[in-house]
């Protein structure tokens, strides 16, 4: 049995992940994310996949999040007919995310060409509703730690993550004549202590190991966050104006409503209407519902209506566009959650628009903004932001808060690798940004001795030989 790895995506750089597992003839992709940000890694979502996708046999998918999936449409688009293994919860959150991904894609396009801003005369969609449609039947799910044989010799196991709901690590065990070989696929790692969600599952042995660094260069505030949360509403309501908070609709937007709801309810921030603008909102709350044992929260404590972690008096769910577009006349005294969390695209565009002119107004960022988006630029200063085609300047205050991270810091990445008792063959660095990939590779090296590879674009590694 000869192993190869290709790297399509997630290989320094945050998004796009993707990793192609070579088992002598059997093909296996790791996530198919979307890339995001820079416009040279935008473009790569355009270009010809770098292999025949019919001879791709199997997809698995760590957890939900678009730069994990949102290229599986076009993967299907282009000829892809195989399954696609993901958990239970992945699942359901996936087929609300990949529909609401083509939808903003399809209303961005008809937009530019009714306003005529695209560089196209005729701007299409990278995918529509109907290739989302032509995904669904293709997916296998799975509770974790079930045993799921892909072929007589590859078997593989979901393992809880943390980081979002059914957020996985992959485990790939490879049978041969001679011997057994372990693949572990980190996925995105959640944080140690998470109000909603358990910690990652520690391992103590691999041979082939594939690692996160999203915060592989710096240690997230710990601290008291429900405190810094109502200092940055306080001071935002005090300004006389309104919060925007981005975030995506799954993962630090249920932390966020579930603080919210705690602060307005011992009264340390004003009992102002909070809009959760986003028409995938309940879903994804009732998701939480159905897979009560994959969180913390109990099962009393979701239900819709009725004091549900995630629903309190001042809290409203706009759905409809008509109901979007109308939080824009509220000026003063509001908290607005939208989507997407590095205002690369969706309901967010808007409120950007009109919040980042205002003087009075505050923009809060709760969540990892990469290389290249709005929030990103935003954070660092910039003056202006492009658009729907115009520069509009930003004049709002800014704020941030790290501990909202759902991802694990450089701290809580190297506890985790400290469970090995073991040394791995190889260990690979992914879903970075090149300098922090990098730096965390170097740390991995000098604390442990082991061999790391921070891989580029595209490149491939010759794994095992006659197992």
């Amino acid at each position: 049995m000869n192993v190869r790895l290709k790297f399509f995506g997630g290989a320094k750089t945050v998004t796009g992940s993707k990793y192609l597992l070579e088992v002598d003839n059997y093909r296996i992709l790791i996530d198919c994310g979307l890339f995001q940000g820079l416009k040279e890694l935008r473009l790569k979502n355009w270009e010809k996949f770098p292999m025949s996708v019919e001879d791709i046999d199997a997809v698995l998918i760590t957890h939900a999040h678009i730069d994990h999936t949102g290229y599986l449409p076009r993967l299907v688009k282009e000829g892809f007919a195989g399954p696609v293994y993901c958990t239970a919860p992945t699942e359901d959150l996936m087929k609300i995310m990949l529909m609401d991904s083509a939808k903003l894609q399809e209303e961005e396009a008809a937009f530019a060409r009714k306003k005529g801003y695209s560089k196209h005369e005729n701007p299409q969609p990278l995918y529509n509703t109907r290739d989302v449609e032509s995904v669904l039947p293709l997916i296998r799910p799975y509770a974790f730690d079930e045993l799921i044989p892909l072929t007589d010799n590859i078997k593989i196991k979901f393992h809880n993550a943390g980081h979002i709901l059914g957020a996985s690590l992959i485990e790939l065990t490879l049978i041969g004549s001679n011997q057994e070989k372990r693949i572990l696929f980190s996925g995105d790692l959640g944080r140690n202590e998470d109000v909603l969600l358990y910690p990652p599952e520690e391992f103590k042995t691999a041979d082939i190991l594939l690692i996160e660094s999203t915060y592989g260069n710096r240690d997230n505030q710990q601290g008291d966050h429900l405190t810094e949360l109502a200092e940055v509403v306080n001071r935002a309501i005090e300004r006389n104006g309104c919060l925007l908070i981005p975030a995506f609709a799954v993962g630090r937007t249920q932390t966020i409503l579930y603080y919210l709801k705690l602060l307005s309810e011992s009264n340390r921030i004003p009992k102002v209407p909070v809009y959760f603008d986003s028409p995938m909102a309940l879903s994804v709350t009732e998701i939480y519902l159905k897979y009560f044992e994959y969180h913390k929260l109990e099962e009393s404590n979701l239900q819709i209506n009725n004091g549900s972690a995630f629903d309190f008096i001042n809290l409203e769910y706009k759905q409809s566009q008509s109901e979007s577009i109308g939080i824009n006349d509220v000026y003063k005294n509001a908290i607005i959650i939208s989507s997407s969390g590095m205002c690369t695209g969706g309901r967010i565009m808007h409120h950007l628009f009109h919040r980042l002119q205002r003087p009075n107004d505050t923009i809060l960022f709760i969540g990892y903004q990469a290389e290249g988006t709005r929030g990103r630029r935003i954070l660092e200063g910039e003056e202006t932001v492009r658009l729907f085609g115009l520069e509009i300047p930003v004049k709002c205050h800014v704020e941030k808060l790290e501990g909202f991270s759902a991802h694990a810091d450089r701290s809580e990445l190297v506890g985790w690798l400290d469970n090995f008792q073991a040394s791995p063959k190889s260990v690979f660095v992914v879903h970075g940004e090149k300098s922090t990939a990098e730096h965390f590779g170097q740390t991995i090296n000098e604390k442990f001795g082991w061999n790391v590879y921070v891989p580029d674009f595209n490149e491939t590694f010759e794994l095992f030989r006659g197992i």
